[in-house]
């Protein structure tokens, strides 16, 4: 099954640019990017299904929150995504935990609508 994983963050919440905090930041990114690939599951672009199927991971203090719905906070603003071919829901937030942003902003999870045709 296919997720959407929603990378949301309040303006500013993240390293600044031009820091070393950033510099670190943008190597989890890529790392991650090469895991994903060699993973095979990296995807992108379908419409979702409704909110109401979706859950949040966040990780403070390295332990992993996960809560059902999109409860986001409105400050927070979706700052990038990823598609993934995931085997269920389990393996798909488990990938989430280990994007970056998750560390100070949230990630929110929900299956692609599977579209007859």
């Amino acid at each position: 099954m296919q997720y959407m994983l929603l990378i949301y963050a309040a303006d500013g919440a993240g390293p600044a640019p031009n820091t070393p905090e950033f510099g670190a930041m943008m190597q989890g990114y890529m790392k991650f990017n090469e895991e994903v690939n060699a993973a095979g599951i990296f995807v992108a672009g379908e419409p979702l299904q409704g909110s109401e199927t979706a859950t949040t991971v966040k990780v403070r203090d390295g332990n992993t929150q996960t809560t059902d719905g999109p409860f986001a906070e409105t400050r927070e603003v979706l700052g990038g995504y990823y598609r993934l071919n995931c085997k269920d829901l389990d393996e798909a937030l488990s990938w989430a935990a280990k994007i970056p942003t998750a560390d100070y902003g949230s990630i929110e999870v929900r299956p692609i609508m599977e579209l007859p045709g």
